[in-house]
Parts: structure tokens; sequence; C-alpha cells
């Protein structure tokens, strides 16, 4: 994903800030493709409360009872839903997780890279058909909201807050929480998630960009969100996350908490701990994703940024076309579940970094 990583300068002249540099090469690697690519289908990938029908499909728990489209539910016996292009100004939402552990990378990525490329191609996107893009900063806490807005200034804003370095900030003391009592720090995903419910009242798309690398929690204001607007879990990861390379004796630092610890990368015993620890934390993590109603569309710091944008694009088109898509609603998964014979939980996303102390002895 080189095209999202960004320089400083031009070499030559007055250096073009970082955000404008950015949003250039994008525009012109990326979005002018993508354009291309997609050839007109952009209605087709962002459908909601308009007045033109685009589809039917089975109903989901989340869906709104006032789209039912009760003829056909009498006709089949099922309840179906009606959805429509959207052909009002839509407006979409990027939650940004800019906590420490995001400007991890094993190579010259970081997933912080991945994220700005991800926010910069597509909100400049949707604003160039006139739709509307606001954001959320989240580091320790929700940093600052920026409004929604329809211009090219209005992107280059919103790249300029992500890019900016963040001072450490103790994390406020909540008497709320379990683990806040027992001293633990890091990030609390769920405190993002909560603001966004009382802060983004109209219906509209959210995309919630983060590692998912955070306290419990954050679980049910995800699917409550997912119960009122058409929200996109896009992961961000690095393939050092999934198993540890044989490097032998390593100092490794929490991003967040800034704890130390020396870890010996040459035992293949350790390594296989924490490998099997780091697939059952990712089989966890899509499973909550899942059940939250939200889609998901997964980013590694080696992707390349358009095919993963053409997989979004053809992960929406599918679902479509498809009704219900490629997830069943919660209450679905848990009946079928109970009724088919219990098979183990397979995926090919790279998970969440474990713990060096539940890989260690």
């Amino acid at each position: 994903m080189a095209d999202a990583a960004g320089l400083a300068g031009t070499g030559a002249g007055t250096p073009v800030p970082v955000p404008e540099q950015l949003l250039r090469r994008l525009e012109w690697t990326v979005i002018r493709r993508l354009d291309g690519l997609l050839q007109g289908d952009y209605r087709t990938l962002f459908r909601g409360a308009g007045v033109d029908l685009a589809d039917l499909r089975e109903y989901q728990h989340h869906d709104d009872v006032r789209h039912i489209d009760w003829n056909v539910t009498a006709r089949l016996q099922q309840p179906y839903v009606r959805q429509f292009i959207e052909d009002r100004d839509l407006t979409a939402w990027f939650l940004l997780d800019l906590s420490g552990s995001v400007n991890f990378g094993s190579r010259d990525i970081t997933k912080l890279n991945v994220s700005t490329g991800f926010v910069a191609t597509l909100a400049r996107v949707i604003t160039r058909h006139g739709n509307r893009v606001g954001a959320m900063f989240f580091g320790q806490r929700v940093d600052a909201v920026l409004q929604p807005g329809t211009t090219r200034s209005h992107v280059l804003g919103l790249l300029q807050r992500m890019l900016q370095p963040r001072p450490p900030q103790p994390r406020p003391v909540r008497q709320t929480r379990a683990a806040d009592q027992a001293g633990t720090e890091g990030t609390h995903l769920a405190d993002l998630l909560v603001q966004a419910e009382g802060n983004i009242r109209r219906r509209g798309l959210v995309f919630v960009v983060s590692d998912f690398i955070s306290s419990p929690g954050w679980q049910k204001p995800l699917a409550r969100l997912a119960q009122r607007h058409e929200v996109v879990a896009v992961r961000l990861y690095d393939p050092l996350e999934m198993a540890l390379p044989d490097v032998g004796l390593v100092t490794v630092e929490d991003a967040e908490t800034g704890e130390q610890l020396l870890i010996d990368a040459a035992d293949p015993a350790f390594r296989e701990r924490y490998a099997a620890i780091a697939e059952a934390q990712e089989a966890q993590l899509i499973q909550d994703l899942s059940a939250s109603g939200a889609d998901i569309l997964e980013l590694a710091t080696d992707d390349d940024l358009l095919d993963a944008l053409l997989r979004y694009a053809d992960m929406r088109r599918q679902r479509a076309r498809l009704g219900a898509g490629r997830r069943f609603p919660a209450h679905l998964q848990r009946a079928r579940s109970a009724a088919a014979p219990t098979s183990p939980v397979t995926s090919p996303h790279i998970p969440s970094k474990p713990s060096p102390q539940e890989a260690a002895p």
C-alpha cells in the first residue's frame, strides 16, 4: 500500500503539505482508476432511504420495520424489506481509532498509513458525488469531532487532523469499569462508539476504522450503532501480528501502556503458543464483528489500496444481490449453530496481537 504512505515535500519550490500531496497522489493513482472501474456503479454501493426501489431482501433483526414489504411477506410467508437507492444527500462518518497500536507496522507502512489512505480515498470518492463526510478522532478519548462537509478542502482538513502528532495523554479515571478499578490502561473503543451514538443523529453510513485492539465492551455499542446506521467495520492489521519471526531475544513494548517485556522469539514453543493465542483471538474478533450486524472489511499493511476498495465494492454488490448477504443475523446464527454439528472456526484473516505474557511459559 505504498500509495497510502505519503511524503513531506516535492523536492523543488514550495513544499506541499503532507495531506495535499497524499490526496493528489491518491487522486492520480487510485481515485481516478476507481471511478473508471466502478463504471458509474457508485449508486449501487450506497443504498438508503431514497425513493427508487433497488431490491428486496430477507428481514434482518436490525432492519427498520417500516421498510417491510407486506405484500411480498404475505406471498412468501417470510418477512422481506425494501432497499432503496440513496438519492438524498448521503452522510458518511469515519470513526477513527488513532490510539498507539495503529502506529505499528512491521515494514515501511504502518496501520495509520493504511487508515489514512483508505479514509482519503473513500472520503474523496463520496464528496466528489456531492455527499458529505464527517469524522470523530479517538486516541485515549474522543479528541475532536469534524462535522460533515462536502469540499476537497474539508477532506484535506480531515487528513490533517489524522496525521498531526498526538502527545500521550493520561486516560481519565472511571469507576464504572472493573478493568479501570483494577488499574489497567489501554484503548477503550467503547467510549468512541457510545459517543458516536449520541453525535450521529441522522441515519447514514458509518466506517469504524480500527485495529480493534481494545479492552472488552465495544461489542454492544457497535451492535446498537448498526441497528440505526449502515456500519462497516474496517479492521486494520499487520502480518507480524499473526506470528513472530525467529529473531532471538528481543524487547517488545506495548504501544499504549509503555510496558516492556524481554521475550525469546527463537524458542519454537513460544512462537507456537503465540500463534495459537493469536488464532483464538482472531476467531473471537470475527465472531464479535459478525454478530454486531456490521459489514467487515480487513486492510493489511501489505494490501494494495485499490484492490481493497474493489473488494469492498464487490462485497456490497454481492450482499445486495444475495439478499441477506454472507452473514446471518445473530439470532439466526445461534439457531443455526444449535441445529448444526459444531465445527472449528476458520478464517483467512490476520488476528490481533496476543500479549507476550500469554504466550510465555
